[in-house]
């Protein structure tokens, strides 16, 4: 239920700006037909705002996103939802805003991150199979010269003292 008391007013939030930018053709005065009514009936447009102390029903000022404290002080107005006001909306919009950039933020390290630690493990992984493959050809050539040397000096054959071992 909270989820949705915060998520309502960013998405009415988005689809009124929307909604003001691309109805520019409506005429001005709509909203100020409506003065002297109720919040409910002053918001019905998305282009109006309602003050509360003034009791009035402004068409919203696009120009200058938020509103100025002549027209209605932000604690007052009330756009979209009369319910919450406008100081709220926009503490709400931010925090969420905030949250967003954050967990994208941390998505994108922790991506970064674990890619490198594969790189890595990967990388070490070659590194030993090589020491590996190096160690064995030392031994390979250390036999053969210990071979060589015993056919040098007559000892190839069973040595004697291999059964004591």
């Amino acid at each position: 239920m909270m989820g949705l008391r915060i998520l309502l007013p960013v998405l009415l939030f988005g689809f009124g700006l929307a909604t003001v930018f691309a109805a520019s053709s409506t005429p001005e005065n709509v909203c100020e037909l409506k003065n002297g009514t109720s919040c409910e009936e002053c918001l019905k447009n998305v282009t109006c705002l309602w003050c509360i102390t003034t009791k009035s029903c402004v068409t919203y000022p696009v120009r200058t996103i938020l509103p100025p404290h002549a027209l209605c002080p932000l604690n007052d107005a009330r756009w979209g939802l009369c319910w919450m006001n406008f100081q709220i909306l926009i503490i709400t919009l931010s925090v969420v805003g905030g949250i967003l950039i954050i967990a994208f933020l941390v998505c994108l390290f922790c991506c970064c991150k674990c890619e490198n630690i594969g790189r890595s493990e990967a990388k070490m992984q070659r590194q030993a199979n090589k020491l590996r493959t190096k160690q064995d050809e030392r031994r390979a050539e250390m036999k053969q010269r210990h071979q060589e040397i015993r056919q040098k000096y007559g000892l190839s054959g069973q040595n004697p003292y291999s059964r004591f071992s």
